[in-house]
């Protein structure tokens, strides 16, 4: 019996070490990142860090965080911030995140809130911590510039995994319901109010490849660049407005998108009705598309719904046999 408690005991001893030793070195970690940002010109301020969870999780807290990286223009902050893992699995995470938060870009900053929002993170267990896999789900989600520019998901499930096959690339999917466009957004892409306030459903599968991975390096230097999108099924639905997509797109060094989406639209002239009316089309355009795509309709045996290519090539897009405008240019770093 003695022997067996001073086993347990000692197993004991040896447990709280462990943790103790880990969780400060997690500790001392996690500041060191942060000032070595702060030495590269980054803004990286807190007003409180630690790590809790003893005996089988590491939970580190960072309270009042400001991270920026002026280099991008990119800057996030949060009244509070944790990232816990399980102490026998050190490159696995789970985030959660307080329910307003401020994310600046180059272009705008956005108050989000959410009144739920967590992700589960997996690395690759080496020194550049490669992204292995991540899921966030999120739930009443707000994302506002102001009090007239808010834009909203009821929900919004994302999720990457490293593909199996190809090197830098993601399998990556998305299931969003419910999302409210902004009053200036709904006034662009729909300014007669021809369609409801929200999207019903947004539905991704997708693999993007890159030309470097997402890994540590990425996050404090430099930004891989997407080489190929490969979209197994992209599905929108918006009132009666529903469109389909699949296809493959590749990027050249110069960033524009070369390759052919297969398209299928549903009441395909109300979404003609509103490219005229945002502007992204004029009349002229408008009219050409109508009677081209009219006519590849009456083809199909269903004039309410199209299939159709959108094709990428020498920077221009086109749909079907009808020019469109100039391709995207996609930025590179």
């Amino acid at each position: 019996m003695r022997t067996i408690i001073g086993i347990l005991l000692v197993a004991t001893l040896a447990w709280f070490g462990y943790w103790f030793i880990g969780s400060s070195a997690l500790e001392t970690a996690t500041k060191t990142w942060l000032q070595d940002r702060q030495e590269q010109g980054w803004v990286a301020d807190y007003s409180q860090l630690g790590v809790n969870g003893f005996p089988n999780r590491f939970d580190t807290t960072v309270v009042d965080f400001n991270l920026a990286d002026p280099k991008y223009g990119w800057a996030w902050a949060v009244p509070e911030f944790q990232v816990s893992t399980l102490s026998y699995t050190p490159n696995q995470f789970t985030a959660v995140w307080h329910d307003t938060q401020i994310i600046s870009t180059p272009y705008k900053k956005y108050n989000v809130s959410s009144e739920d929002m967590r992700a589960s993170i997996v690395f690759v267990p080496n020194t550049t911590l490669a992204l292995d896999r991540f899921r966030v789900f999120i739930k009443d989600l707000n994302i506002a510039t102001s009090a007239d520019e808010q834009s909203s998901f009821a929900s919004a499930d994302l999720s990457t995994r490293q593909s199996e096959s190809i090197a830098f690339a993601h399998d990556i999917a998305l299931n969003a319901k419910g999302f409210v466009p902004s009053k200036s957004l709904k006034s662009i892409i729909d300014p007669q109010s021809i369609l409801p306030a929200s999207f019903e459903t947004v539905t991704l599968q997708t693999t993007a490849t890159f030309d470097a991975p997402w890994d540590r390096i990425a996050v404090e230097d430099v930004k891989p660049n997407l080489t190929n999108l490969s979209i197994a099924s992209f599905d929108a639905k918006w009132g009666e407005v529903q469109i389909q997509a699949a296809g493959d797109v590749s990027v050249d060094l110069d960033g524009y998108p070369t390759g052919k989406l297969s398209i299928r639209a549903k009441n395909w002239r109300e979404m003609i009705q509103l490219a005229i009316a945002s502007g992204a089309i004029d009349t002229d355009m408008g009219q050409s598309l109508e009677t081209g795509l009219g006519l590849i309709a009456m083809l199909s045996g269903n004039s309410n719904t199209i299939d159709v290519p959108l094709s990428f090539s020498h920077r221009i897009m086109s749909l079907g046999p009808i020019p469109i405008g100039a391709a995207p240019r996609l930025k590179r770093y």
